[in-house]
């Protein structure tokens, strides 16, 4: 059984209207686990940091607002200090391109000589 910890998750939930961001906004503001929030109506994104289980906000908010709920991207914010079986993560390196391409002018930033 995962425990809570302090991450930040970002979810995408269809907001019709005011009303729906004000729903969701009361739902999180009651939530004791949940620091802080972003509600991005346009994109429909949920931003939502603290110290939670995010699939744990993702079925109360699925329950509460009766609208499909995703995940998109989960940062853990512990940073790998003090916790119980924590092993370091291997980040992915940079992206290299193996080709080197020519050096040319660009037309955007070339000053024009007349």
């Amino acid at each position: 059984m995962s425990q809570k910890r302090l991450c930040c998750a970002v979810m995408r939930i269809n907001l019709d209207c005011n009303a729906c961001c004000r729903k969701v906004r009361r739902i999180l503001i009651n939530m004791k686990e949940v620091e802080t929030h972003v509600i991005e109506k346009k994109e429909r994104k949920i931003i939502v940091c603290g110290q939670f289980r995010p699939s744990d906000v993702a079925v109360k908010l699925q329950k509460k607002m009766k609208r499909r709920v995703e995940i998109l991207e989960i940062e853990d914010l512990t940073g790998g200090h003090g916790g119980e079986g924590e092993e370091g993560h291997d980040h992915e390196p940079m992206y290299q391109s193996q080709h080197e391409y020519p050096l040319q002018p660009d037309h955007m930033t070339t000053p024009l000589l007349c």
